[in-house]
């Protein structure tokens, strides 16, 4: 990868403090208002964006006629928007000292049974989510709601960025783990009981994962959290944060625990079957601008 400017890395530093800090300074309908508008603004600064949106919704849902495929694309950015305000307003959001964290307005549980369970067998519990609904908040909100988590993530191209990030997702206790040499910390923080919260839904290369059929296509898949499950002997239990629009809040739905076989292949299939299933209820709320199809089998040609 080229080396990048510190010009370069300043400059798109000093755009992403504006955006926040003018969210996180804004009332909560204002700073909805303008998320709206950088999410456009995303959208039609970078149009290769859509146009991956188009293409995965091509392969993945080609029943879909035009009009509805347009409307998944606005949602996505509007899905966005949304990510953006919460993460914005999440030195808000945090416990004071009578123990109060004000949640409520943004965030409810369903499911937590199957955490509370899961953790009475001592083994720890890996999260597998993905970017649908608002992965922010989810983890964010789970420090909260029960315990600091672990959560696994790529550093981002710009180190200025990636540091405010990652001082905005500790507000609430969870631990970072970076993607340099996460199987270790993974193994230690499942060995000591506790959860680890990991996006799965991404493109993997070749070398690294297995192909499974995610919305009848073949999609490779990460094999490396499906072999931490069953060497850790950990629970994988599915985790989404969707918005409700009746309610106009996010919910946290955990799924039952998938059962991990020790076979990667089988296991990984398994994990992406939820992750499919959960997109489809909501599928304006997914990332459909990821290239999620772009690493192909052998002998296919390139699909973007």
């Amino acid at each position: 990868m080229p080396t990048r400017s510190a010009i370069r890395n300043r400059v798109e530093y000093g755009a992403a403090l504006v955006v926040l800090k003018t969210l996180e300074w804004a009332p909560l309908t204002l700073a909805h208002g303008l998320a709206r508008g950088y999410a456009r603004l995303l959208g039609r600064g970078l149009a290769r964006l859509r146009r991956v949106a188009y293409r995965n919704l091509s392969l993945a849902m080609p029943e879909l006629d035009a009009s509805r495929r347009a409307e998944i694309v606005d949602g996505v950015f509007r899905s966005i928007a949304r990510v953006l305000v919460t993460f914005a307003k999440f030195p808000e959001i945090r416990r004071d000292a009578a123990g109060r964290h004000g949640l409520e307005k943004w965030i409810r549980c369903e499911g937590a049974e199957y955490v509370e369970e899961a953790l009475r067998q001592g083994r720890g519990v890996l999260f597998a989510t993905a970017h649908l609904g608002n992965w922010e908040l989810s983890a964010y909100a789970y420090a909260l709601l029960a315990a600091p988590m672990h959560v696994v993530v790529r550093p981002l191209d710009n180190p200025l960025i990636d540091a405010l990030v990652e001082r905005r997702r500790a507000l609430s206790g969870n631990r970072i783990i970076g993607k340099g040499d996460y199987a270790r910390s993974i193994l230690k923080a499942l060995a000591a009981n506790e959860t680890v919260g990991i996006l799965v839904d991404q493109n993997s290369s070749a070398d690294a994962g297995v192909f499974v059929d995610f919305f009848g296509v073949k999609a490779c898949a990460a094999v490396g959290f499906a072999r931490l499950a069953a060497h850790s002997g950990a629970a994988v239990i599915p985790g989404f944060a969707v918005w409700e629009e009746a309610e106009r809040r996010y919910v946290l739905r955990f799924r039952p625990p998938v059962p991990i076989s020790g076979d990667p292949a089988r296991d990984t299939a398994r994990v992406q079957s939820q992750l499919e299933e959960a997109i489809r209820q909501y599928p304006d709320q997914w990332l459909w601008i990821h290239r999620r199809w772009r690493t192909r089998p052998a002998g296919e040609g390139e699909v973007y």
